[in-house]
Formats: C-alpha cells, structure tokens, sequence
C-alpha cells in the first residue's frame, strides 16, 4: 500500500530524518515508535507530503502522491485541529465533505460514530466545550469518517481514560479486517506491543530495530527476567548481573548482561525481598525499547537543555543568520564612515543615521531567526 525509501530530511543543523526505509501493508497495523523527537513525526509529515524529503521516494500503490490519493488516506494529527467555536456534529460534516463525502451521507455516518464513543448528547455542543479525550475521539471520527484505505495515527491514544483506549483498540481491529493500512505512531511501547504486527523504531532520526514484533523478541529473548515480589525491589538496577531493569512496586522486568545462573540471581535477590514469582521469559518490547534507545533519549534530552539555557544554538550557516550578521557589519561599517566624516566637517549625520538605523533593524531581525530556529530546534 505505503512504501518510503530511503527518506532524508534536514533542519538547518537538526538531521530529523536519515535515510528511513518502510513498507505499510494492507490489513496490517505498523508501528512507527521511538522517543520523543526522534523522528516519526517527521517522517509522518513527509509520508503524507505535507513537506518535501530532501531526498528518497514515496509511492501509494506504486504511484507518487497526488489528490486523489490524499484522497485516500485519513490522518489523525498529535494536535488538535478541529474548529473549537464551531458545533460537534457539523465540524465532522465539515471535514467529510473535504472528502467527497456528501452531507446527507457524511451525517448519517457521524450520529452512527458519536453514538457508539457516548458523544451522541454533545452533537449540538461547541468542541471547545467537550474535554480533551472527547475532542480526540471527535478528531479521530473525522479522520475515518471518508472510509480511508490508508489511516495514519499520531498518539492516538492521548488524553483518552482506559475505558476509550479499549474502544479504540476495537476499532482498529475491524479497520484491520477490513483490509485498511493503519500506521500507528507512539511512544508507549506497551501499547504498540499489543497492537502492531509489525514496528519500525526510530532513534535520533534512523531507524534502530525493524521487523515483526515477533522478531523484535527473538532477537533480544535470549536474557530477560520477570520477578514478582514483596518489599522494596529498587536495588535490582544496581545488580551487577542487570543491563536495564523496569521496576514497579511488587513487579520488575530485568535484562541481563550475558548468561547468568537461577542460583547467583536467587542468592542475590532473595535476602532482601520475598520473591514470590522468578522466571525467564520473551522482553516486552518497552524493555527492548529501554536496552536499544534508553541511554540516547538521556543524551538527547541533556543536548536539548544545553542549548536551551546557551540560549543560542549552532546555525550561523543558516543563510537567514547569515544575511542579517551581513547587514549589521555593513550598517556599523556606513555608521562608522559617516561619523569620520561627520568629524572632518562634513555633512554625514544622515549617511551615519541610516547605518545606525539598519544595524538596530537587523540586530532585532537576527534575534527573531534565532528564536525561530531555537523552538525548532526544541521540538
């Protein structure tokens, strides 16, 4: 249905996306995951031509992108873009008829849709009025409501209690035994377990680990251990047998470094707390997500705070920083002729005002592209 080769995309100095590969089949739910700026966005982004890859290729079906394909797929954003002052029901009627899909059709589908998520009280209520899960599962009517054969989700799950998350989760079966494309992205690793027959994780814009699920645990199943026990399990990371260690009140899924015997683990573990449950068994994939990207998210995080407190980052080739550098130098340069000239008696104080007034015109322009690329940066 999707495919990607090869896809690049670069943010003055941020290198977003490098060299991303994937492959989306029909009747299948895929996974894009990794941490918060690593990419899938982006990549979202590119797949959807909202904004152009530097470099690689994206085809539906064999074919570019076009209006009819876009035509095709529904796309439910990370940010809310639904009209706030505008009614419930008619904002989804608005947003099927971009569509194609006719009025009469487009609310007869939506009651049928805000019946089954309980929203069918608030059809007539404005959607700044509705609570943030209740605008997302209103987003999410919007996005399938033209019955898309491609269906791009970006956390879907944000903001909706477990109750809606389980509802949701239903849907996207029957979506999948339809035969629908479903790109699921997401940062929760639990979730994308349970839903995704296939993952593509992305660290730092490239992609760390591809495959099935399956697969995914095969490859790292050789070393984990769930306990279950009472007491305080938090000295089980400081282990020296431990590579990551996800610890909960009575529970912990521990990685191991290397091969470790029952008995070492057994005689470390248990003076210190009542274990009532030890066994080897498949990593979750949250686990996998920790031992693959875990100590990049900490060093992505610091980089991030540094150049937050800097208050700059390194774009002076960027050709905006660069343009406005070039007039302060010259405005300095006009100011500093025209007040030698001014002092052996000529009349420059105008030539001296004009260089003075685009030095302070461009210093405001530069620290405006400064702040621009810093958020970017950020984000």
């Amino acid at each position: 249905m999707l495919k990607a080769v090869q896809l690049r995309k670069q943010f003055f100095t941020v290198l977003a996306v490098d060299n991303v590969s994937l492959e989306v089949r029909r009747g299948g739910i895929f996974g894009l995951i990794g941490p918060n700026g690593a990419g899938k966005s982006t990549t979202i982004r590119m797949l959807l031509n909202i904004i152009k890859p530097d470099s690689g290729l994206i085809t539906y079906e064999g074919q570019p992108f076009s209006d009819g394909i876009r035509n095709r797929i529904g796309y439910l954003p990370e940010e809310r873009g639904l009209y706030k002052k505008n009614g419930l029901l008619d904002t989804i009627v608005y947003f099927a008829s971009l569509r194609g899909v006719s009025s009469a059709d487009a609310k007869k589908k939506a009651i049928a849709w805000l019946d089954r998520f309980n929203l069918l009280t608030y059809a007539k209520r404005k959607v700044e009025e509705l609570s943030k899960g209740n605008q997302q599962k209103a987003q999410f009517i919007t996005t399938i409501l033209h019955d898309p054969d491609l269906i791009i989700l970006d956390e879907p799950f944000s903001g909706l209690d477990p109750v809606n998350q389980i509802v949701m989760k239903d849907i996207f079966a029957e979506l999948k035994q339809q035969g629908k494309a479903i790109v699921f992205s997401t940062h929760q690793m639990e979730t994308a377990e349970k839903l995704c027959d296939e993952i593509c994780l992305i660290n730092r814009g490239a992609i760390v680990l591809e495959g099935t699920v399956k697969q995914a645990k095969q490859r790292f199943g050789a070393n984990a251990l769930h306990l279950e026990f009472d007491g305080d399990g938090k000295f089980l990371s400081s282990l020296p047998f431990v590579r990551t260690a996800t610890i909960y009140e009575n529970y912990a899924e521990l990685t191991l470094a290397g091969t470790v015997s029952s008995n070492d683990i057994l005689q470390a573990v248990m003076p210190k707390v009542d274990l009532r449950k030890f066994e080897f068994v498949e990593p979750s994939l949250n686990s996998i997500f920790l031992q693959v990207v875990g100590t990049s998210v900490e060093e992505v995080e610091k980089e991030k705070i540094e150049h937050a407190s800097a208050g700059t980052i390194p774009a002076i080739k960027n050709p905006e920083v660069k343009k406005q550098t070039v007039s302060i130098i010259i405005g300095l340069l006009v100011t500093l002729i025209g007040l030698i000239l001014l002092a052996a008696g000529k009349d420059s104080g105008m030539l001296a005002g004009i260089g003075g007034a685009v030095s302070v015109l461009s210093f405001f322009r530069l620290q405006k592209v400064k702040e621009r690329l810093r958020k970017e940066k950020m984000n």
